[in-house]
């Protein structure tokens, strides 16, 4: 429970640094974010799972359809904690939400990075993906990434 508080903590305090004006937004993020948000059709949400573990993620690679509505599950099989950080493809869409299943949900306009517990720990990502591109993901803890977790974000 206390993971998944640092976790939320995290989240908030950087949206509100972003809104107080103590990091700006640049401009490569979404702006009209809340905007895209609201008009999609979350009734027709795909749901992608991505199941990581010590130096893996499965599958390595996601294609996903600008516009389309999207649940990312991020779930962690590993042993140790692992973080899914990708920050131009954090740039690229319009966040929803993040939600831990046990513990609550994040609003936060932008990410930086999302980290998942040791033993279990799941986040789910809704978004919309919007600015076409391919986009690195990895896990930048230790020699994780050198250790082969990376993977690519692809939006068409």
């Amino acid at each position: 429970m206390l993971k998944t508080l640092t976790i939320t903590v995290v989240l908030a305090v950087t949206a509100g640094l972003i809104f107080a004006g103590g990091i700006h937004a640049e401009a490569d993020y979404i702006t009209n974010a809340q905007e895209i948000v609201k008009k999609a059709d979350w009734k027709n949400m795909k749901t992608v799972t991505v199941k990581i573990s010590e130096y893996d993620y499965q599958p390595d690679e996601l294609v996903l359809k600008a516009g389309q509505p999207y649940k990312l599950e991020l779930i962690n099989v590993g042993k140790k904690k692992h973080y899914y950080t990708a920050p131009k493809f954090f740039k690229a869409i319009a966040t929803r939400k993040v939600q831990s299943n046990k513990d609550g949900e994040v609003k936060a306009p932008y990410l930086l990075a999302l980290e998942m517990m040791a033993g279990g720990g799941q986040l789910d990502l809704y978004f919309v993906p919007v600015k076409k591109g391919k986009y690195r993901v990895t896990c930048p803890i230790d020699d994780h990434r050198e250790q082969g977790s990376e993977g690519t974000l692809i939006i068409e």
